[in-house]
């Protein structure tokens, strides 16, 4: 089970003393927070994930001695847009040697690696994590018979069942007839004939794609245009050392052996057939027999010391072990979650990653028992929510996980002609928006557009009256891409993506809105996020949003290559109206949601704290820190679970308890169904959720460490009860690695060395 109370008492002191004498590895402290279970698991809620940044799997053991794994993807995206499982496999050994008292399953984190240990066998489990490989290698200290199942479960052709129904969220709402189709049909996996081998795979011979972009009037683009999902083939081949098929979805030893030895290569192809998609996997799988298998597995077990050499925030406390512990443990825990997701052809998906699994047991969901629900369910559906999505990538800046945040810019920019068409189409003229609820290839949710429209609606108008003029997405994304190009200083990114995408989003604020008198812009019809949206106008995101991306830019002019993006900058920079203030209770300036908002609340969140974060104009070392303290005291909605920024916009405003409560109960919060301690949820999304620990982990990142134009604030909101020892990543590609003890700073390395006059300690910037 998990560590009791005592041994984490134990470890930590350990890890205390080896802090203090500086003598242990890095792989050593993160091997404390390993997950090891010494029994077997009841079902699929006692998994253990593992990736390699596209394929993902949840990997338990039974108590009969079977080991069990799903195979997750990031691209396995249905004919219907849902986001499936590969499937599941099942292997058992005769005499069976994962029974017996002892047992121990342990996520060796540093390695990348899942261990299954008895007294009678050990077992690695791995997905490769420079290759589409999954493999499961061990050794019997008695010989045994092998049996390999693929135990799927998309077997024929069935309709979603009225409970499931939230799952295809964006295709249609339950009960509806619409354009002739009255039911939402799940379509059945095929089976291949392979000798030696279990092959199988998903091949979407319909597509909704056309359907849909008819529906939002962008039939005219479709057309020319290849179906994103039409011929998407996603699946798996299952092969190992000496075993033979017994049927289409079976494997077996040929002889007992004590050497366990099975691989499965997982590969999604576009616009493919069947045929064309098998011969794809064969020969990935001749290519990897031609490589050393020593070699592959040295090289996974690297990028995973790379990986956690690069970046990591521990921290102990003599008076606070176990909060401690577990804000370490969450911390590391979402950071390896998000890696095993986060180099895939499409970014994480916020409700549930691909570490999503059947459901088991009696588990109430609105009302409904979701019990023999199929892993390919997620609350929320298929399609990307910005709001949600963000979040994962927010955490990956100071942790210097770069690469990671490439797919979901890719996902926008390769979305960018549909935009551009869309605006164009809609409005009639230049610039691109996005929707808040969007295909991974850029039309609206169709649910959320709208199946039947009435005439009261203009093109472009959703149904859905919550993101109606709820575009704030790209001004947060390009907010995000500007980030990462000051933390990484690539200048071909800034020059390339970040400046086409940044020109059409500004072109539409620029052209879309009528000015006042005085030559400002006036926002309206609009939003302010999904909570405000009577009566608004110039609602705090927006104004915020555009005053911070374009006063980076114009900082950085000499950079840019680009004179018509300077040129919108200063014009829109100069016609932006205020940020809104309103009066308190006290008489107090604070921030507001909207320059005019009717008070009516649609949502829970708290707009007018956007100039905090992620629009960084107000907080410490910042104008005005006060009335951002007083605005985020004085907020509407005090919550912490799931997509709520709280516990980063009190890191930014210096609330030091009000964000340690906050990361600490998050941290704390796993899904109870769930044995991994790393799994939240459901919140407001699904199992696992992907925005509570990744908003918790981006609040501990700033406790930490924050920037100010250049200047870095280290230990700007962090509590004296908690020693660190951390390495973090800043703007200027710049790494600080130190250790923090009884609330100072004892230790302090900073690359490059010319950095370190940038640095200010704790709240010091403040000072006169």
């Amino acid at each position: 089970m998990f560590l009791s109370k005592f041994k984490i008492y134990i470890v930590l002191a350990l890890l205390e003393l080896f802090f203090l004498s500086g003598s242990f590895s890095q792989g050593k402290i993160i091997s404390v927070y390993d997950v090891k279970w010494t029994s077997q698991s009841g079902d699929s809620w006692g998994t253990m994930p593992a990736g390699n940044g596209d394929v993902g799997v949840n990997v338990w053991v039974t108590h009969d001695g079977v080991l069990h794994f799903f195979i997750g993807k990031t691209d396995a995206f249905s004919e219907n847009g849902r986001l499936l499982k590969i499937g599941k496999v099942a292997v058992s050994f005769e005499p069976s040697i994962l029974q017996g008292e002892y047992f121990v399953q342990d996520l060796n984190l540093y390695q990348g690696l899942i261990s299954i240990k008895t007294d009678n066998a050990s077992i690695t489990f791995r997905v490769d994590a420079n290759n589409p490989l999954i493999v499961v290698e061990g050794n019997s200290k008695t010989p045994v018979t092998m049996k390999v199942t693929y135990d799927g479960w998309r077997n024929e052709r069935r309709k979603l069942r009225p409970e499931e129904m939230h799952s295809v969220r964006g295709l249609m709402p339950t009960g509806r007839t619409v354009g002739g189709i009255k039911d939402v049909y799940v379509e059945p996996d095929e089976i291949l004939s392979l000798d030696k081998s279990i092959l199988w795979c998903h091949n979407n011979k319909r597509s909704i794609y056309a359907m849909v972009m008819e529906k939002q009037g962008l039939k005219e683009f479709a057309e020319k245009q290849p179906d994103p999902l039409l011929g998407r083939t996603f699946g798996a081949l299952v092969y190992g050392d000496q075993l033979i098929s017994t049927s289409k979805t079976e494997l077996v030893s040929v002889n007992p052996s004590k050497k366990i030895s099975l691989n499965v290569i997982v590969k999604t192809s576009l616009n493919t057939t069947v045929q064309q998609w098998a011969s794809d996997v064969k020969a990935i799988r001749e290519e990897l027999k031609q490589a050393d298998a020593k070699r592959m597995k040295e090289r996974h077990v690297a990028w995973w010391n790379d990986f956690w050499n690069r970046h990591y925030i521990v921290v102990t406390s003599k008076n606070e072990k176990e909060d401690a512990y577990a804000v370490t443990q969450g911390y590391l825990l979402q950071r390896y979650i998000n890696a095993c997701a986060g180099r895939g052809g499409l970014p994480i998906k916020f409700n549930g990653s691909i570490f999503n699994v059947d459901i088991p047991t009696d588990y109430m969901l609105s009302g409904q028992n979701m019990k023999g629900t199929d892993a390919d369910y997620r609350r929320w559906g298929g399609c990307y929510w910005f709001q949600n999505t963000r979040l994962p990538y927010w955490s990956m800046l100071f942790a210097g996980d770069f690469e990671m945040m490439k797919p979901l810019f890719k996902m926008y920019m390769d979305a960018l002609p549909l935009a551009r068409f869309r605006t164009q189409k809609y409005e009639g003229h230049s610039g691109v928006i996005f929707p808040e609820t969007m295909y991974f290839w850029g039309a609206y949710a169709i649910t959320d557009y709208g199946w039947e429209r009435d005439n009261t609606l203009t093109a472009g108008e959703t149904v859905n009256p919550y993101i109606r003029y709820y575009w704030q997405s790209v001004i947060e994304l390009v907010t995000m891409m500007q980030d990462y190009y000051f933390f990484t200083d690539d200048e071909d990114f800034l020059n390339g993506d970040l400046t086409e995408f940044a020109k059409e989003m500004l072109m539409f604020y620029d052209e879309n809105y009528l000015r006042s008198s005085h030559g400002k812009i006036v926002f309206k019809p609009t939003h302010s996020l999904e909570t405000f949206w009577y009566d608004i106008v110039n609602p705090l995101p927006e104004v915020a949003g555009l005053k911070y991306v374009t006063s980076r830019f114009l900082k950085n002019k000499n950079s840019l290559k680009d004179k018509e993006l300077l040129d919108l900058c200063n014009k829109i920079s100069n016609a932006l109206p205020e940020v809104p203030v309103r009066t308190g209770e006290k008489g107090d300036q604070l921030l507001a949601p909207a320059e005019k908002y009717d008070p009516k609340t649609s949502n829970s969140e708290n707009p007018e704290l956007y100039a905090i974060f992620p629009y960084a104009l107000y907080g410490l070392g910042k104008q005005d820190v006060e009335m951002a303290k007083r605005s985020y005291d004085e907020r509407l909605f005090k919550a912490s679970a799931g997509w709520q920024q709280d516990a980063v916009q009190a890191a930014y405003v210096g609330e030091t308890n009000e964000a340690k409560r906050i990361i600490v109960n998050n941290f704390k919060a796993k899904n109870k169904q769930s044995r991994f301690p790393g799994f939240y949820g459901p919140n407001y999304d699904w199992i696992p959720d992907q925005d509570h620990g990744s908003v918790a982990s981006r609040a501990l990142q700033n406790m930490l460490v924050q920037q100010v134009g250049d200047s870095i604030l280290l230990m700007p909101a962090w509590p004296k009860e908690w020693d660190c020892s951390f390495k973090v990543h800043a703007n200027k590609n710049t790494v600080i690695e130190g250790e923090i003890q009884n609330g100072s700073l004892k230790k302090l390395k900073v690359e490059p060395m010319e950095r370190k006059k940038d640095i200010f300690i704790g709240q010091e910037f403040l000072k006169p």
